[in-house]
């Protein structure tokens, strides 16, 4: 069943048993909520459909110069400094890349990931809102950020440890 949104587009709920679109009107006002619980470490959902595409502001980086499109209700999941999911795309397998939880989530909480843990430079660099008390400012990629910054952060995608290493931020 289709719903409409703000843009009078019919809009097709792509996981509706794992969450929901929250529309808000504004240019990234929208939000992805849990329509149930999740645990620490629990596996949210696989990431199916993306294709590849040029680096813009709604792709993930999965390697040092790739990046995908999601394709799904996921595209809607924004940035926080203190993200409560990751986007696992460490697999050479697509069919193994997924979605996690890092921390608990209740049904109702809107979903976040931190940009920097695949983004090594973002295509367009913002000031964050996200209100955490480890909010960093401004959000450029993980290319601008110390080791330890990025650690903290429940995930860090293996091609960023990659870049980094060769360029002499973090030792191998």
């Amino acid at each position: 069943m289709g719903l409409e949104h703000q843009d009078n587009v019919t809009y097709i709920p792509s996981h509706p048993h794992l969450f929901r679109v929250h529309f808000a009107p504004g240019f990234h006002s929208s939000s992805l909520k849990a329509t149930r619980d999740f645990v620490a470490g629990e596996e949210i959902c696989r990431l199916e459909g993306v294709t590849n595409a040029e680096n813009a502001w709604d792709t993930i980086q999965y390697g040092k110069n790739q990046h995908i499109r999601l394709n799904s209700d996921l595209v809607y999941v924004n940035h926080s400094c203190d993200p409560n999911i990751a986007f696992d795309l460490s697999s050479a397998n697509r069919e193994d890349w997924y979605s996690r939880a890092l921390k608990t989530i209740s049904k109702g909480d809107a979903l976040s990931f931190f940009y920097p843990s695949t983004e090594w430079e973002m295509d367009q660099p913002f000031e964050c809102w996200c209100g955490s008390g480890a909010c960093l400012g401004q959000i450029k990629g993980a290319a601008f950020l110390p080791r330890e910054e990025l650690e903290t952060r429940g995930y860090v995608s293996p091609h960023i440890r990659t870049l980094a290493e060769e360029r002499g931020i973090w030792p191998s």
